[in-house]
């Protein structure tokens, strides 16, 4: 996987900035969460216009060719704008499972529509579990003459309510698998509740649903983790740029903001806080640009660094958005106040792909496979 120039680099992270900052302010944000499709058709169009939908897949797909540090870069202006879209779901892990399968047939006929943001897919990794790990695939996949058909649950599958393709990990009786269709017969997509409202996560169950094998060069749970440490890294980028931009406006409020005279942000209470907070969103944007950096190499620490990254980023994004809260003061509480917003998608993020204690355990794993 290729990677521009930093010149490259900084000039494509600055056009997502500048759409983002035109299409995606707070009301944009709060006009889409409410929607049925929960984004915006036309910023999902602008969005792969400018590369963004196809930044992973590989220029032979109609893709960009970029890799795991462009990403990070993109996904801190997508966690600063609270996007509402599937470009985590679609340009980020169905796009990467399709690519570290390696079937030359499935990318050829499924990555330029994904590139291209004509068609929008995600994958369903995991059942009602939700350990993102081999154990907890509840689909099945069954031989019926050359074709194959699935049956069981997957659940919380990013973005299935407005997906074209579903990419669908399944158990086999030559192992697991992952399978290609389309939600039509024998596809029921139920809707979950969030508790971040610029989300969509649903359960999906297949029922004799028609499934087209997707040929893999390697153990299909290999490409799937693959996939996945690609998504953890957006999504610690997108949890970075989410807390930095919390602590941006929480210390401007605080500069502006006057009681008993003087600004509160002259109180050492808050001046505190605010260190405090400066020292965890510094520490996510370092965690996360680094996992990019060791993913981008090959580094044999990637793994770790992508488990450091998933679960401090998580935290600090927490952290900030929590505290932020309270150095507002009573105002943040109400639903109309951003800081709440915020709140929601850090609490949510938090969940996705493996909870932090998850992650710390891998990390843990990782140490001392290393060092053993």
């Amino acid at each position: 996987m290729g990677t521009l120039t930093a010149q490259e680099r900084l000039a494509f992270q600055d056009s997502v900035r500048r759409l983002l900052a035109d299409r995606g302010t707070e009301a944009d944000v709060r006009r889409v969460m409410e929607t049925d499709a929960g984004y915006d058709p036309e910023v999902w169009k602008a969005l792969a216009e400018i590369g963004a939908v196809g930044l992973l897949i590989d220029p032979e797909f109609g893709g960009a060719g970029a890799g795991p540090l462009e990403l990070e870069l993109v996904m801190e202006e997508v966690g600063a704008a609270l996007l509402c879209s599937p470009l985590l779901s679609s340009g980020v892990l169905a796009a990467g499972l399709l690519q570290a399968l390696g079937d030359r047939d499935a990318s050829s006929r499924l990555l330029p529509a994904i590139a291209d943001g004509s068609k929008i897919a995600t994958a369903a990794l995991t059942g009602s579990r939700g350990t993102w790990t081999p154990d907890a695939v509840a689909v099945r996949g069954r031989a019926d003459g050359e074709a194959w058909r699935l049956d069981g649950q997957a659940s919380y599958v990013t973005h299935g309510q407005v997906a074209d393709l579903l990419l669908v990990a399944a158990d086999t009786p030559e192992g697991l698998a992952v399978f290609e269709v389309e939600p039509a017969a024998g596809v029921a997509v139920k809707a979950l509740p969030t508790f971040d409202h610029t989300l969509r996560l649903a359960e999906i169950a297949f029922d004799g649903a028609p499934a087209r094998r997707i040929a893999s060069q390697r153990p299909a749970w290999e490409a799937v983790e693959e996939a996945l440490d690609l998504a953890r890294v957006a999504l610690a980028g997108e949890q970075a740029g989410g807390g930095r931009h919390v602590l941006e406006f929480t210390v401007d409020y605080a500069k502006s903001r006057i009681q008993f005279g003087r600004a509160i942000g002259s109180y050492q209470a808050i001046k505190h806080m605010a260190a405090d907070l400066l020292l965890e969103s510094e520490s996510a944007t370092s965690a996360a640009r680094h996992a990019a950096a060791q993913l981008a190499a090959g580094a044999p620490d990637a793994k770790a660094a992508v488990e450091l990254a998933a679960f401090a980023c998580a935290d600090a994004f927490v952290k900030i958005c929590a505290d932020a809260i309270q150095m507002h003061g009573g105002i943040a509480f109400t639903w109309k106040h951003p800081a709440h917003l915020y709140l929601r998608r850090a609490r949510a993020d938090a969940q996705l792909f493996g909870a932090p204690s998850f992650h710390r355990e891998r990390y843990v794993a990782e140490l001392e496979a290393a060092h053993g």
